[in-house]
């Protein structure tokens, strides 16, 4: 019999790919949509009518726990992404970030742990480790809050692991690298670069150019999601979801303006550049672990990837403002 998983941050961009595929492959997919007025589903929307219809929709708050406990009635597995993420909105907004990701999470336990759910995958990010002290950056990595974001991430994390050690929940922390790729907010840097050329743009706005990331295209990191998910083996494990490769922000934006306008070049935006103790300057993650427990591989290249984003991202330049700083 088929499982019943519940996605929370469902109506997000890799928690839409990931409800997705989870109904591609055959689960009774419920998504945790986060509640408004307007009877918006986020990302879902988008989806082909015949796919929607499929998803048990549930609108609610994260940050309530009667909604929680009651989306994840009759639940066998959750993937918890519902989280605020972006790091400049984190400085000024610390508040909503702890009681969207600590308490958010913590109501995703106390819940599973009441109702007995069968696997619970909580969702972390490379940001927990801050700058590289060693790389290819494993689990054993030391944890660094750079950022009111990353903060509330470790502290999420560790709320996971003491419910895993204190009452056996069966709990595993999922911790992808940079993903990227179609529905991705402007809030991040590759949807930046690449509004500002489609829009015409030929001096292209950027913070800090020298720090590198290890880059993920969505399906990618959506699959290993599932490939750890459906591995024996992961419970009680933190799993990295990441390429092993890093390339600078420099050189990102060189080989998107390669593919869209050559003749453009980078500036410097003093409002994009992070504080200089806040700034993660080298991302580069260890997949050994992900592909020891799992049969999970990436498919996709950089080349490709980007390829595929720019051309997701030329057919929907509506959704996006390329005339402001997306915080």
């Amino acid at each position: 019999m088929a499982k019943t998983v519940l996605v929370t941050g469902a109506d997000g961009f890799i928690g839409s790919h990931l409800t997705e595929m989870l109904l591609e492959k055959g689960y009774n997919v419920k998504a945790f949509s986060f509640y408004n007025s307007f009877n918006k589903w986020g990302w879902l929307d988008t989806l082909p009518k015949n796919k929607l219809s499929e998803i048990n929709i549930f609108s609610g708050d994260i940050r309530d726990p009667n909604g929680v406990r009651e989306a994840m009635k009759g639940i066998d597995m959750v993937f918890h992404l519902a989280a605020l993420i972006a790091i400049p909105f984190s400085y000024h907004s610390p508040d909503s970030y702890v009681d969207t990701n600590i308490k958010g999470t913590l109501n995703v336990l106390q819940a599973a742990r009441e109702l007995e759910t069968e696997k619970i995958m909580i969702t972390s990010t490379s940001e927990v480790y801050g700058t590289a002290r060693y790389v290819p950056i494993d689990e054993m990595h030391p944890f660094q809050g750079q950022s009111p974001y990353a903060a509330t991430k470790i502290g999420s994390d560790r709320l996971a692991e003491s419910f895993y050690r204190s009452f056996q929940l069966p709990v595993t922390i999922v911790r992808p690298f940079n993903t990227y790729g179609p529905r991705q907010s402007a809030r991040a840097v590759i949807p930046t670069i690449i509004t500002q050329l489609l829009a015409g743009e030929t001096e292209i706005k950027l913070g800090t150019l020298t720090p590198t990331r290890d880059f993920n295209y969505v399906t990618d990191t959506a699959e290993g999601f599932i490939a750890i998910a459906e591995s024996k083996k992961t419970i009680g494990e933190e799993i990295n979801i990441a390429s092993q490769k890093e390339i600078s922000i420099g050189d990102l934006a060189n080989e998107i303006m390669k593919q869209i306008n050559p003749r453009a070049k980078l500036i410097c935006d003093e409002q994009r550049v992070r504080p200089e103790k806040s700034e993660v300057n080298r991302l580069l993650g260890s997949n050994e672990k992900i592909k020891r427990l799992t049969n999970w591989r990436p498919k996709h290249t950089l080349e490709q990837g980007l390829k595929e984003t720019i051309e997701w991202i030329g057919q929907n330049m509506e959704c996006y403002k390329t005339n402001i700083y997306n915080v």
